[in-house]
């Protein structure tokens, strides 16, 4: 199995080094010198000025690939953005503006963070949201990763453990603090020097979960590891992190998210990746992260007490309904029979359904012997 990650990880290390060639700041500012000439080209033409964005909502627009995740086909559906249409000048107008904005912050060596970008004419975004959707637009747009455009975002990921490495400016982070975690580098590609002697890599979904096996000091208590929480959905520099640790430690990655559909989504989002940045996929998904907890099945075996387990909403049948038709289930036979048993039960239970056997049996006795005696799937 150890053979397969690693020739996995080669695979990818030698795309993302391809990439890295094609992604010099002079390159970058001739892809957007490109997009601004085709403009003025139009202009010269009395011709109204078309982008062609890349349709990053649809699944038509992805294919599975097991080594690497969901990741967008070179052939996509596309979005037009004219500028003559009432329905999409304003968004027309919001790319030129961003668009600027990359330009002079590559050309000067600069990084800005999104909120940056919103703050520097909030009237005209009208919201954060614009900014970030026409940011991953446009470096989709652009095949070039939002980092290389020099635009960062402010992380909401926590990182602890067996774990110190360099800022890209030089400054020395150690997580190894038992009390409070550290916050996830808004510039996780600038990380270098990483040191660390955990044994495995441990993704929290939930940030409670993640403090309470902060304050049981559970990186050092059991053997050395790596803890990370994206607080629930993961932001991209919670998943650049995880991918970050795999590709440098070459340890393995577990999951611990609630057994329910949406713990078991935010968990493929870190393994196979999502439709939205499906373009990113080389460096964002880790195919190796194994399902550690909950499972459906622990619920069962454990005993956990009827009054803990949630019944299934309708929302929640919908959701475990759509993860079984995604393509990545036909290579997870084990992920699917643990679906199919939730399916069939009808209930979900969050992490903390545990402490109802006792308060601390995730710590203790849970993740222990599930880390001891193999029980991921």
């Amino acid at each position: 199995m150890s053979e397969q990650f690693v020739e996995i990880d080669n695979f990818g290390l030698e795309l993302l080094e391809n990439v890295d060639m094609m992604m010099e700041p002079q390159h970058i500012l001739i892809l957007i010198e490109k997009v601004i000439l085709e403009i003025v080209t139009s202009l010269s033409k009395d011709e109204a000025p078309v982008l062609v964005l890349p349709n990053r909502s649809s699944w038509a627009n992805v294919s599975f690939d097991n080594a690497v995740g969901l990741q967008m086909t070179s052939g996509s559906s596309v979005t037009t953005v004219r500028s003559n249409c009432s329905s999409s000048v304003t968004k027309f107008g919001h790319i030129l503006k961003v668009l600027s904005t990359i330009y002079k912050l590559v050309q000067s060596n600069v990084y800005a963070t999104k909120r940056d970008i919103y703050y520097n004419d909030t009237q005209l975004f009208g919201s954060q949201r614009t900014v970030d959707s026409i940011v991953d637009d446009i470096s989709c747009m652009l095949k070039v990763p939002r980092r290389r455009l020099h635009v960062l975002a402010t992380s909401k990921g926590f990182i602890s453990g067996d774990l110190c490495y360099l800022e890209e400016d030089s400054t020395k982070v150690d997580c190894h603090s038992n009390s409070t975690a550290t916050p996830v580098s808004s510039n996780v590609g600038g990380i270098r020097n990483i040191v660390s002697s955990a044994k495995f890599v441990l993704i929290v979904e939930k940030d409670a979960t993640f403090q309470k096996l902060l304050d049981y000091d559970f990186c050092t208590k059991l053997c050395p590891c790596i803890m990370i929480t994206g607080k629930g959905v993961p932001d991209v520099n919670s998943r650049l992190m995880v991918r970050k640790l795999w590709d440098t430690l070459h340890i393995p990655i577990f999951a611990l998210v609630d057994a329910d559909p949406y713990g078991i989504e935010i968990m493929c989002i870190y393994k196979y990746g999502s439709v939205a940045m499906s373009f990113e996929a080389h460096s964002l998904t880790v195919p190796s992260v194994m399902w550690l907890g909950l499972l459906p099945s622990d619920l069962q075996r454990l005993r956990v007490p009827e009054d803990a387990l949630i019944p299934l909403t309708q929302r929640d049948q919908n959701k475990l309904t759509s993860l079984l038709k995604r393509p990545y289930l036909a290579c997870q036979p084990a992920w699917q029979r643990e679906m199919e048993m939730m399916q069939r039960s009808k209930v979900k239970a969050e992490i903390q359904s545990l402490a109802s056997i006792a308060p601390d049996f995730l710590s203790r006795v849970y993740l222990p012997n599930k880390l001891r005696y193999g029980g991921w799937i």
